[in-house]
């Protein structure tokens, strides 16, 4: 091979190491969407979404307004609104459902009866709410290590959910702080199920 022949290839070599390095532009922007979660005051919501930040769900404080925090994940980032869940807030949840794109309940699989009933009545307002009733839902059954802790296909049939959320997109999951893996799994499916709905709103 010349000597021009081999300066040639040398060139190109380059050309392409630049190309790569240099014309490859930014990796895709994750989509991102807006949540709001609900539940009632101890069912663990702030420690939960803490944990998912990599924050430490030591001496958290329960939430008694609002807070929004962003929760990162490898396809897509969650913008969570967490509601607060005492008595005296409850019923101003329905100001801060406008532009939410999916909803997170979390309930206390481990709670006295009056409290799972008041979470239940709670949980259906949210189901049949107009700005909510179209949108996914993802359903945590937390405190799963708790030796109280009601099962999914228990907390499933005290909250009617299939008759109740039938022909809706839902997700009921068992969780507890100390099992993480399960928790990011329950929010890969909500990511899912954003995904989907979003499609179908691009075919429409």
């Amino acid at each position: 091979m010349s000597d021009l022949r081999i300066t040639e290839a040398f060139l190109y070599m380059d050309y392409l190491c630049f190309r790569a390095l240099c014309c490859k532009g930014p990796p895709p922007a994750r989509p991102e969407y807006d949540l709001v979660c609900i539940g009632l005051t101890g069912s663990g919501k702030t420690s939960l979404l803490s944990k998912l930040c990599s924050e430490s769900p030591e001496n958290v404080v329960s939430t008694t307004g609002f807070s929004i925090k962003a929760v990162p994940f490898q396809n897509a980032i969650l913008n969570v609104k967490e509601l607060g869940g005492a008595d005296n807030i409850r019923k101003y949840w329905s100001r801060y459902y406008q532009g939410s794109q999916g909803v997170i309940f979390v309930l206390d699989s481990a709670s006295s009866e009056d409290d799972l009933e008041t979470a239940r009545n709670e949980l259906h307002s949210a189901l049949q709410h107009p700005q909510l009733c179209t949108l996914p839902f993802l359903i945590l059954a937390n405190h799963q290590d708790k030796p109280a802790a009601r099962s999914v296909q228990e907390v499933k049939k005290y909250f009617e959910l299939e008759p109740l959320a039938r022909g809706k997109r839902w997700i009921l999951q068992p969780c507890s702080l100390d099992n993480m893996d399960t928790l990011k799994d329950s929010f890969s499916q909500l990511i899912n199920l954003l995904e989907e709905k979003d499609q179908e709103a691009v075919r429409m």
